[in-house]
């Protein structure tokens, strides 16, 4: 393996572009510093993308998988001016091997009249795509997963009530039963590939599920 990837450099210079000043819903760590007055200090989205990135990484999957990672929101969410990134710049700056990667991995988050679809029939239709992907791309999904509901967790043990909105936090949209599900089939969808290298992303990812379960009070 080349000790520098130009690839995956590229693609973590398009992800901080486009995700620069856009934010998670929440956090759970106090700040490492103090802000100016009335500021709060959000969670960047880049910390989460680079997360998901380095759990691929550390797998032991290829440059290209890792580089789609990196940009694995890229397609799906706006940036700070409400734009969309398009499938056919992806491809350019790219190539063919990471965009769809990222496809298969993407949220079809709008309807053909721009209007936003509703979350359950969202995410059935991801898991579709992750049933007709490749193994790479259950890696991504797995690592997203992953420290989704790690951070759900974290917030959770910290008594922080991640359902509902609260100062500097937005609510999730789906409750904890849904979540468990989305998960769970996450993992199975995961489950169907016999690539070694995803065995300790399910297995990680079951134990956050477990812990999900325990801190949500579900059966």
């Amino acid at each position: 393996m080349e000790i520098f990837s130009p690839l995956i450099e590229q693609a973590v210079e398009l992800a901080a572009q486009w995700h620069d000043q856009t934010y998670r819903k929440s956090r759970w760590r106090e700040p490492a510093f103090e802000p100016p007055e009335a500021v709060v200090l959000g969670v960047p989205v880049m910390a989460h993308v680079t997360a998901v990135a380095l759990i691929v990484q550390r797998a032991g999957w290829d440059d290209a998988t890792v580089a789609a990672a990196f940009l694995h929101d890229v397609l799906e969410d706006v940036n700070r001016y409400g734009q969309t990134f398009r499938r056919e710049q992806m491809r350019t700056l790219m190539g063919e091997a990471v965009t769809a990667l990222v496809e298969t991995v993407t949220e079809q988050k709008l309807d053909a009249e721009g209007a936003y679809r509703k979350w359950r029939p969202r995410k059935e239709g991801y898991l579709a795509q992750l049933h007709r992907g490749t193994p790479p791309a259950a890696a991504i999904s797995l690592a997203d997963k992953l420290h989704n509901l790690w951070s759900i967790n974290e917030s959770l043990a910290r008594g922080l009530d991640v359902f509902t909105p609260g100062n500097g936090r937005r609510a999730l949209s789906a409750g904890p039963q849904e979540q468990r599900w989305f998960h769970e089939a996450v993992l199975a969808a995961g489950s169907i590939h016999a690539d070694a290298r995803l065995a300790p992303q399910r297995a990680r990812l079951e134990e956050e599920i477990d812990r999900f379960r325990a801190l949500a009070g579900l059966p």
